[in-house]
């Protein structure tokens, strides 16, 4: 006889937020595809999120809530905020029940917050997993009602919190490197397969400050023989003074890569902000690099890199000191530190994390069982 596992995943806004939900359900569909129990997955996000496209790429069933934001100060936003909100709980209900919900998983984000409130109020037990070392508004408040508080980082403040890592989709958790890997990667990417690689992305929007810091110190990183793939962002293509398009002996420049797996196989060091995914990305492949946390927000990015930082695998730079000069004082030297490279790729693998997904699969059949 069939029995139902009807999951619920909510949160959203940035990939960010979307990767380790889509690693959760893949790994939670994955577990039970051989077995007698149907797994249904529903995922909630707002419109306007990454969500609304990055879900239903991967194939999932996705809809909407109206978004929620919360107001960093005195407005009419602030005021109405109670009325949105009570209006997309309202929706949020709607959406659980006709999923016959029996677990809500959150991750933060804007949509979070009413689907947590809406599981409280339907007497479904919810799942938080907190991504950054610093956590949001959404999930801190459902970690007072939550039935399990997951978190990527030790020493997240959150009530009762388990330290499960970061869940990573199977392409990188199960990513592999070496020699040959590595060729091929640098070949499909338009790059030289015996050079030294730095990859520099400021995720798929682009960082600006990034991009300026490298372009003014192009001349000094190709002096070092080695090559550069630089993701732009979308829309934020790298040119010079005369508004042409940057195009150099040795420096490729892409706006966008869909999956970064051939690119973490690529590098030899890479040049990245500090989300919560990256940084455990990175440590799970093993790869040296150089972070730049990003200056907004609520600081959760430099409290990402710090374990990385303090035991010599990253390189942390503040944004408004990641300049042109930097990178041209700093980065040849490390590029042509093959010794320092390979410390810094060993010490990153030792913080690495590959099974965060599989741990969460295991909390999400406890708690239904539990129910």
């Amino acid at each position: 006889m069939n029995t139902t596992m009807n999951v619920a995943f909510c949160g959203g806004g940035t990939a960010g937020h979307v990767s380790p939900m889509l690693a959760m359900a893949d790994a939670l569909a994955k577990s039970y595809q051989d077995t007698d129990i149907d797994v249904n997955i529903l995922m909630i996000g707002t419109a306007e999120g990454m969500e609304a496209t990055l879900i239903p790429d991967a194939g999932y069933e996705f809809a909407t809530i109206e978004k929620v934001p919360m107001p960093r100060s005195v407005s009419l936003d602030l005021f109405s905020l109670p009325f949105r909100l009570r209006a997309a709980t309202r929706q949020a209900r709607k959406l659980l029940r006709e999923h016959q919900t029996q677990v809500v998983v959150g991750v933060g984000g804007y949509a979070a917050t009413p689907v947590y409130l809406a599981a409280r109020a339907e007497k479904i037990p919810v799942i938080v997993h907190e991504g950054n070392a610093r956590p949001g508004l959404a999930n801190k408040l459902a970690a007072r009602f939550a039935t399990v508080v997951a978190c990527a980082f030790e020493g997240t403040d959150l009530p009762g919190a388990i330290h499960v890592g970061m869940p990573l989709r199977s392409e990188v958790a199960q990513l592999p490197m070496g020699p040959t890997m590595r060729d091929e990667a640098r070949r499909s990417l338009g790059l030289e397969p015996d050079k030294t690689t730095l990859v520099v992305t400021g995720g798929s929007s682009g960082a600006q400050n990034i991009n300026t810091a490298i372009a003014g110190a192009l001349d000094e990183l190709l002096a070092t023989g080695a090559q550069i793939l630089h993701l732009t962002g979308r829309d934020k293509a790298v040119t010079d003074d005369d508004g042409n398009r940057i195009d150099k002996p040795g420096y490729v420049q892409v706006e966008y890569i869909d999956g970064l797996s051939r690119v973490y196989q690529a590098a030899d060091l890479i040049v990245a902000r500090a989300g919560g995914g990256t940084v455990h990305e990175i440590a799970a492949i093993g790869l040296p690099s150089v972070l730049v946390p990003l200056p907004i927000g609520n600081g959760e990015q430099d409290l990402n890199a710090a374990g990385l930082r303090e035991s010599g695998a990253a390189v942390v730079v503040a944004d408004e000191y990641f300049t042109s000069q930097w990178v041209a004082t700093r980065l040849p030297d490390l590029l042509q530190d093959q010794a320092r490279l390979e410390y810094m790729a060993q010490t990153a693998k030792n913080f690495g994390i590959t099974d965060a997904a599989e741990t969460m699969v295991r909390i999400i059949t406890e708690t239904k069982v539990a129910r």
